[in-house]
């Protein structure tokens, strides 16, 4: 009789226990499970952003920019009026200003790279969104995103400060100013694509601008400078010489302006491949 009994408690118990495991283990679990959606594409790029206004380098970029462009554009007015120039597009001292400008959006570009290396807080970011693509493309899309809209800005804002200074050296067409400022933008997204990609590969800070002012900047002018067909024929498909046809839409291009524009993008294309194809084959 009492071992009948201890036999049933015993038996109850663990049917108890049992059921008790079985729906800790299926409950909870299985509902974690289901729930797990992920943010995707959208989640990664808002984590971006987020991390993007959180750190003071975007905001001195941006001011750098701006007060470079309105120096800038205020004495190419001004030298243009000295020098008795032929009159031009009044756009067209804001296209000159980006030969600088840019370098400010290309800083902001790179170091939404290059400072989670040097923080280590990539790791974190790869953890969170473990597909790497999606996580350099954010990168990407945003540094393109803002470098559009902030070329733009600082284009106008160039135009405005440099009306006055040309004063009549200078014709103001609206729709030539529209092309103008939009190309700029154009010009400065890839750019930033561009960036974003050389900062993947080399990860570090001052290799990823010397690598890009080497191909925007000096790489042309040593081609220019040191002359001879082949080396001025390889300089027309320069970003910063393509861009600056593009940008002018003078018509003195080699090419049409969807040519121009197929040609930076390759560039930036490319760079955005390779930085890919390092970021999968030494992760982080």
């Amino acid at each position: 009789m009492s071992t009948s009994t201890s036999t049933s408690t015993s038996t109850s118990t663990s049917t108890s226990t049992s059921t008790v495991s079985t729906g800790a283990s299926g409950g909870p679990r299985g509902r974690v499970g289901s729930d797990r959606t992920g943010g995707g594409f959208v989640g990664a790029f808002t984590s971006e952003w987020t991390k993007l206004w959180t750190v003071r380098t975007p905001y001195v970029c941006l001011l750098v920019g701006l007060v470079v462009t309105a120096v800038f554009t205020f004495y190419y007015g001004s030298i243009a009026r000295i020098n008795d120039k032929p009159i031009q597009p009044v756009g067209n001292a804001s296209v000159s200003s980006v030969v600088l400008t840019q370098f400010a959006l290309v800083i902001l570009a790179m170091t939404t790279v290059t400072s989670e290396y040097s923080t280590n807080s990539v790791r974190t970011s790869l953890l969170w969104v473990p597909v790497r693509p999606r996580v350099q493309l954010a990168k990407a899309l945003l540094c393109a995103l803002v470098g559009f809209v902030t070329a733009m800005v600082w284009g106008v804002l160039g135009i405005a400060l440099a009306w006055g200074p040309f004063r009549g050296h200078a014709g103001f067409e609206l729709s030539k100013v529209a092309y103008q400022t939009v190309a700029m933008g154009v010009y400065s997204a890839l750019i930033c694509v561009m960036t974003v990609g050389v900062a993947f590969a080399l990860r570090t800070a001052a290799g990823a601008v010397a690598m890009i002012f080497f191909v925007v900047s000096a790489l042309p002018g040593m081609l220019v400078g040191l002359g001879g067909p082949v080396l001025l024929a390889i300089n027309e498909y320069m970003p910063q010489t393509v861009g600056g046809y593009f940008m002018l839409g003078d018509g003195e291009a080699p090419f049409p302006d969807a040519v121009s524009v197929l040609i930076l993008l390759v560039w930036a294309v490319a760079a955005h491949m390779a930085g890919l194809l390092v970021l999968r084959r030494r992760d982080a």
